[in-house]
């Protein structure tokens, strides 16, 4: 009787509890946070990649967008993101046998400013950097798109991880 009793004991406990995983990695009190805005950031480097300034922008709309249940409103969001492109950058990179460069680097940075409403603590200031490397043998006009996209992707995914994820 005592073995029946544990089990059904053990049985109710394990019914009643729940697991829950986040694999977004988002840690926003939605009941405090529901709207975020995130403005367009405009291109201040020296040297402009035209589309940068709105695809970079629209990435960053869209991370958050899927990631979380945030509403994306024009201005004055709970969590509000703003910023600009500061570098777009090609350098010389590896030195190849006959003094030519065999590779060539592309910077892309972005100053970020970060504030929260509810948690004001949480504010930031702060810049983001990618680069890729492609053979020096090709024009950056073919490369740039393709190259831009991915650090992109990779900034506004450490945004994402640094203004609600808390990695």
């Amino acid at each position: 009787m005592k073995k029946y009793l544990v089990l059904i004991f053990t049985l109710l406990l394990l019914c009643g509890c729940a697991v829950s995983f986040k694999f977004n990695g988002a840690s926003i009190d939605y009941t405090k946070t529901r709207t975020i805005s995130i403005l367009e950031f405009p291109n201040h480097a020296e040297l402009v990649n035209p589309n940068l300034s709105s695809s970079f922008s629209e990435l960053l709309r869209d991370q958050f967008s899927r990631q979380t249940r945030l509403e994306l409103v024009p201005r004055d969001g709970d969590l509000h993101i703003e910023g600009e492109i500061t570098g777009y950058q090609v350098q010389s990179m590896a030195i190849s046998a006959d003094s030519y460069a065999a590779q060539t680097k592309l910077t892309l940075t972005i100053k970020v400013r970060f504030s929260n409403k509810s948690n004001p603590e949480d504010d930031f200031e702060k810049s983001y950097s990618a680069y890729q490397t492609f053979d020096s043998n090709q024009m950056l006009t073919d490369v740039q798109d393709e190259l831009c996209q991915i650090m992109s992707k990779e900034i506004a995914e450490n945004i994402y991880n640094d203004t609600v994820a808390k990695w």
